[in-house]
């Protein structure tokens, strides 16, 4: 297809994908932001937005008559048409001033993001083409606009530096993805294998390359390999240190000085300078990346039991009411304005209308996940931790009608309020196992029930993990001795041996 038309169609679809850039990136920032951040990031656009007014929270008393007029506000439940920031009076408005207040194909725009973020490469690179690496360095561009570097993104940024084949690219993502808070892996890789639909052997590969990356010890599936990692980093993976963690873990977590000594052949004061270089290293190099456990923690959600049905309230206490000032709609109405301020106070409007309307997007995104997770986890919210299910991101994606990368933003640093008390949002997604019932049972709530097993046992002669295995057997509840082991490493529980009370 070629000629003038075709070339100003171009030239406009190109200019449009320029502009609405720096909107797709603040529509996903404060997706992603926590109710408690997110006021901070509205008062950025308000001190450089002066078409935008901010009403009154609710009870308190207006600074002005006019903030009793009808107004955009950001915390309102909102209709089907979404909100607007158009009042009344605006049907004296002029046509142009009406047709720079209709933003719905911005939002159509919004929503198919993905699309139109490769028109604008695509545009802005002229015939190069939009490659699997520009839609990587994209996701991860968008995902880190919000806090501080998480763990996923770290390694996700290493991954980008090597040339990968498409299923090592894909193993690696599902590894990253299966880590848990210290940088271990929370599933075993022969599991991934199997759930991602990926070869073993790729996905053995895959960790192999995982375990050469920053920081040393990540993609560990236990103490004694994460340790082991980080001394083969520092090249003493041939130490005495290192063959106490290869060959006699146990005797090492029980400090058996003298045994250690006999079996490796080395004099004692040698086994505990090694066991001293063991000491310095981290057990958890995954937790230097995680969230300060000292921040307050504000829910964004919460959701509570009314009669029969459960009600779903946001928290709407930290985000300002906004609206578009009256006075700039009725100056461009009036047409006295030069070009060049007609053009400023319509990007200003713009501007201001975009960041309304996405705030209300946010909420009404929040919501209609909580409502699926409710929906999901009902068992959860009816009887407590141990009834919560499996669930992915991809199956709520799928029921709310938006892609998986735009649940995992909004779900990112919010927590719910629930009657068993406050969780992150993340907490409710979770792999599990099927009960020999066929009930499905996350391992969460498995590791629920380990816990009251130790805690129910007989002190003076505690449960063996095997032990464990088979009192959870009783339960319907198939596990492997060592995934028992793993849990109760994970719940900080010592082995039997260090459990039992000689009193």
């Amino acid at each position: 297809m070629s000629g003038p038309g075709f070339s100003h169609e171009l030239r406009q679809r190109q200019t449009q994908s320029l502009v609405l850039a720096p909107q797709l990136r603040q529509s996903l920032k404060i997706l992603q932001v926590a109710a408690l951040d997110l006021r901070s990031v509205i008062q950025e656009e308000l001190q450089s937005n002066p078409t935008l007014e901010e009403l009154p929270m609710e009870g308190e008393s207006p600074d002005a008559p006019e903030a009793a007029d009808a107004s955009t506000d950001a915390n309102s439940d909102g209709g089907d048409d979404g909100l607007s920031s158009s009042s009344d009076h605006d049907s004296d408005s002029s046509d142009d001033a009406r047709e720079e207040l209709d933003f719905s194909k911005e939002f159509e725009i919004l929503g198919k993001l993905d699309e139109d973020w490769r028109d604008h490469l695509a545009s802005a690179g002229g015939a190069q083409p939009f490659t699997a690496e520009d839609a990587e360095k994209r996701q991860h561009f968008f995902d880190s606009l919000v806090s501080e570097t998480s763990l996923q993104e770290h390694l996700m940024q290493q991954v980008a530096l090597d040339d990968l084949s498409p299923p090592m690219l894909e193993a690696l993502k599902q590894l990253i993805g299966n880590l848990d808070d210290r940088g271990y892996l929370a599933q075993s890789p022969s599991d991934i294998a199997l759930q991602a639909g990926l070869p073993y052997d790729v996905v053995v590969d895959a960790l192999k390359l995982l375990h050469t990356f920053d920081p040393p010890g990540i993609g560990s599936q236990n103490l004694a390999e994460c340790l082991l990692l980080q001394l083969r980093a520092k090249g003493r993976g041939d130490t005495l240190a290192a063959r106490m963690l290869r060959d006699h873990f146990e005797l090492l977590s029980r400090r058996r000085i003298p045994e250690l000594s006999r079996k490796l052949g080395a004099a004692p004061d040698d086994v505990q300078a090694a066991i001293e270089e063991i000491g310095k290293l981290d057990p958890a190099p995954g937790r230097r990346f995680a969230e300060d456990n000292n921040r307050v923690v504000v829910p964004d959600v919460v959701v509570e039991k009314d009669g029969d049905e459960w009600k779903i309230h946001l928290n709407s206490d930290y985000i300002p009411r906004l609206r578009i000032s009256s006075t700039y709609r009725e100056m461009i109405a009036k047409g006295t304005l030069s070009k060049q301020e007609r053009d400023y106070i319509r990007e200003r409007i713009r501007s201001g209308k975009f960041l309304i309307d996405s705030i209300e997007q946010r909420q009404r995104t929040i919501e209609r996940i909580t409502r699926e997770i409710i929906t999901a986890q009902i068992d959860f919210f009816e009887h407590g931790v141990s009834q919560l299910k499996p669930l992915t991101m991809t199956q709520i994606a799928d029921i709310v009608g938006v892609h998986e990368t735009t649940v995992s933003r909004a779900i990112a640093n919010k927590y719910m309020k629930t009657p068993h008390g406050v969780f992150e949002f993340k907490y409710f997604f979770t792999t599990g196992y099927q009960a020999e019932s066929g009930a499905a049972v996350s391992n969460t709530s498995v590791k629920e029930m380990l816990a009251d097993l130790v805690t129910l046992e007989d002190k003076s002669a505690p449960l063996s993990d095997q032990e464990l295995v088979a009192k959870l057997q009783q339960k319907g509840i198939t596990l492997a001795r060592r995934t028992v082991a793993k849990y109760r490493e994970e719940l900080g529980i010592l082995p039997s041996n260090l459990r039992r009370d000689y009193k």
